[in-house]
């Protein structure tokens, strides 16, 4: 059973009082007394016009109900049904053209385009599936998947296809030369990737050198800037990281020892 305090005039689970007086409010400037009763004040204001909507809510689920009993058996009539909606003000006329804007609010939700993952916090193993749902491994889905035909010995059956993977290599590659392009070449004409005054630079087999033809589109890195563990890039708001490992099993086949491609698939969890 859920336990309660009280806080104000409100009655708040114990369990969410303490996320907010043990957790959030030592790493914020958030005072506990001071959420509690701004968070009464929105209650306060919000509780009489959500009972007001849920009553003409109810008041429209009753005309409604009225409607199609009366013509139980009857033809649907659209042009009927669709005047006594009007009449009802279920239906409005249609207004002006209008622009909606937000403030205050996180870039995840207000300005970057993409999926988002909403889960219940208090139901452990769904956060944890949704965190982890964020990244995903552009390598396996392409192995694992029809994207690639298991024709000209791809199949995927039974234990490691290094032809199948080839392909999804070479996939990935473009990809990347679709998203994150190089100024010249192509990411599968790369040896090594490195960092270099704050720029990506990416060796060619050529022996020459190159970098992104969008410079901005470099997020980060890991591990040294000679030789990185991944590279962290972002195309629309979404990350792409390239992850190395010359000793990996992927790794140490390919020319610029990249041992994945993982893809940022959700914004917000």
């Amino acid at each position: 059973m859920t336990k309660y305090c009280t806080q104000g005039g409100l009655q708040v689970a114990t369990v969410l009082n303490d996320l907010l007086t043990q957790h959030i409010s030592p790493n914020s400037n958030l005072e506990p007394a001071a959420v509690w009763v701004a968070f009464e004040k929105i209650v306060g204001d919000l509780t009489p016009r959500v009972r007001a909507l849920l009553a003409k809510r109810d008041e429209f689920q009753a005309q409604l109900d009225g409607w199609h009993l009366a013509r139980a058996g009857q033809p649907h009539d659209a042009a009927a049904y669709k005047k006594f909606l009007t009449e009802i003000g279920y239906l409005l006329p249609e207004g002006e053209d209008f622009s909606a804007t937000t403030a205050n609010v996180d870039a995840e939700i207000a300005t970057i385009a993409g999926p988002q993952l909403v889960v219940p916090v208090t139901n452990a193993r769904y956060a944890l599936n949704a965190t982890n749902a964020r990244w995903g491994s552009l390598y396996d889905a392409l192995y694992g998947t029809d994207v690639i035909p298991e024709t000209d010995g791809c199949a995927k059956s039974g234990g490691y296809n290094p032809q199948r993977g080839a392909k999804a290599v070479a996939f990935a590659r473009q990809f990347l030369d679709k998203s994150v392009p190089l100024a010249k070449a192509s990411h599968k004409d790369a040896i090594a990737y490195a960092l270099s005054d704050g720029k990506l630079v990416v060796s060619l087999a050529d022996k020459s050198e190159t970098s992104l033809a969008d410079s901005t589109k470099l997020a980060g890195y890991t591990g040294e800037a000679a030789t990185p563990k991944s590279i962290l890039l972002v195309n629309h708001g979404l990350h792409i990281e390239i992850q190395f490992d010359r000793a990996h099993l992927i790794g140490k086949t390919d020319a610029a020892g990249i041992k994945d491609v993982v893809l940022e698939s959700a914004i917000t969890t």
